[in-house]
């Protein structure tokens, strides 16, 4: 009998765990804050802590609990997923909100076999553009220039 019952959940929890663990040790060099008046940490930290919580979950489910083998592991998936992070932070300066979410969202759904390219999607990405410019630059006053500099002048 072997003490793993389903590696898929173990496996994915193991991922939880250790990047909880990651962010947390990473986040404790910055101040915490109260929750009225966050620090630089707070965020980190919290959702540092409910990664770690879930992957302790899935562990123990993976433990407990017959589950799936480990599959395929999708590499186009994962490096799609990826560049589109490096995208965003890399044209959020530059190009500013609007282009580096657009190619965030762009990049990442070409990671699913069942994205389509038409007019429902499109209608889908300008509203979440124009949601988190509307929730984070001019809500929570976030400094992100809406256009970068590569369209200024």
């Amino acid at each position: 009998m072997t003490l793993i019952r389903g590696p898929r959940d173990f496996g994915i929890g193991a991922i939880y765990l250790a990047l909880g663990l990651a962010g947390f040790i990473i986040a404790r060099n910055y101040s915490f804050g109260t929750s009225g008046r966050m620090g630089p940490g707070y965020f980190p930290t919290v959702i540092s802590s409910l990664l770690i919580v879930f992957g302790l979950v899935t562990i123990a489910r993976g433990v407990f609990r017959e589950g799936a083998p480990i599959g395929a592991i999708n590499w186009k998936g994962i490096l799609l997923v990826t560049l589109s992070v490096c995208a965003f932070g890399y044209l959020l300066e530059r190009a500013g909100l609007v282009a580096a979410l657009l190619a965030l969202i762009l990049i990442s759904a070409a990671a699913s076999e069942r994205f389509r390219l038409e007019a429902r999607a499109l209608a889908g990405v300008v509203a979440l553009i124009v949601f988190c410019a509307v929730v984070f630059v001019e809500g929570l006053g976030l400094p992100m220039p809406i256009l970068g500099e590569w369209f200024r002048n």
